[in-house]
């Protein structure tokens, strides 16, 4: 080629494409005033024995932000790879830790708290979530999903998701955790919340994608400065996104893979996203975000209005979270 015109080619080139390491270092502000990074390693669904190498290679290739919890039941192993991480010199301080408070413990966060700081070998975590506004019996017939005799779920009706907040705001005194949070909240829960707390939540981590855009839990968030953290950004289970016909001509234009186009959109959002995998190379891959413009963002948007999902009842609890029937 051309001297010249290869010249020309590269100063023409976003410095996002030519550096996309570089665009992975995005941060966003918390309410708190922390940092959170854009992307962080998700450790939901990851298989027993696989666990341990993922943490320890994300935080190797540069990850900032790893996101686990209790129910996973692998935190164990996250804790095991942290280890080795910080004995390689990966400092604590460095890297933005996320667990989260189980349903049968809602009237013992710090219990539930001390527990997965014990198996993550942490004396802090730097966000503790809510992970579901729906207390479950903590004295059923199972630890973590106890049941009915006719098979539903056996919530504690005698507790609420407003009283777990109150009691999870006392932790903040605790240094144990430096924010708390919710995940999977909708409007009617969040509204309910932040007319008992005192602290406003510091994050909603919740299922987002170009499918299920949730926009109305976004839009509220976005007016209480509650930062979204999206889960299953390649469109849940089996990444069908990646097939997406509007995801590929994005990908296409950019010359990268659709999984990049997708986790890219959130951090064009301002979210942060926490895509799980436990395959080195993809760990990797994970990590190279790209700048997308405008145009990009509106036809990503573009696709819920004719291939959207809902996700207003949650079958593995049975009952309405109040999220709306249309996205």
């Amino acid at each position: 080629m051309n001297p010249a015109l290869a010249n020309f080619i590269l100063k023409k080139t976003p410095a996002s494409i030519k550096n996309p390491l570089a665009m992975a270092e995005t941060q966003f502000t918390l309410n708190t005033g922390a940092k959170i990074p854009a992307v962080g390693l998700g450790t939901w669904q990851s298989d027993p024995g696989q666990v341990k190498a993922a943490v320890k290679r994300a935080l190797s290739v540069g990850y900032k932000h790893i996101d686990c919890a209790y129910v996973y039941g692998n935190e164990n192993e996250v804790g095991e790879g942290l280890a080795e991480a910080f004995k390689s010199g990966v400092k604590r301080e460095d890297i933005f830790i996320t667990t989260k408070l189980w349903c049968t413990y809602h009237s013992r966060p710090e219990e539930n708290l001390d527990e997965s700081l014990k198996m993550l070998g942490l004396g802090y975590v730097d966000l503790y979530l809510m992970h579901w506004p729906v207390p479950m019996n903590p004295k059923g017939n199972d630890p973590k999903f106890p049941k009915l005799p006719d098979g539903s779920r056996d919530l504690d009706k005698s507790w609420s998701h407003t009283q777990t907040w109150i009691e999870m705001e006392k932790l903040l005194k605790t240094g144990k955790t430096k924010a708390i949070g919710v995940a999977n909240y909708s409007v009617p829960f969040l509204e309910e919340l932040l007319a008992a707390a005192t602290v406003t939540p510091a994050a909603n981590q919740i299922e987002n994608h170009p499918y299920l855009p949730q926009q109305e839990i976004v839009d509220f968030c976005k007016s209480k400065g509650i930062h979204i953290t999206a889960y299953s950004p390649l469109g849940s289970t089996g990444s069908p996104l990646f097939q997406e016909e509007g995801v590929q001509e994005v990908a296409k234009k950019h010359n990268v893979a659709p999984g990049t186009v997708l986790l890219s959109y959130h951090v064009a959002l301002g979210h942060s996203v926490i895509p799980k995998s436990v395959t080195p190379s993809r760990i990797e891959e994970n990590l190279r975000i790209i700048e997308l413009d405008s145009s990009d963002v509106k036809s990503l948007q573009s696709i819920s209005k004719t291939k959207g999902i809902t996700r207003f009842v949650y079958p593995a609890f049975g009952v309405n979270l109040g999220f709306p029937d249309k996205q």
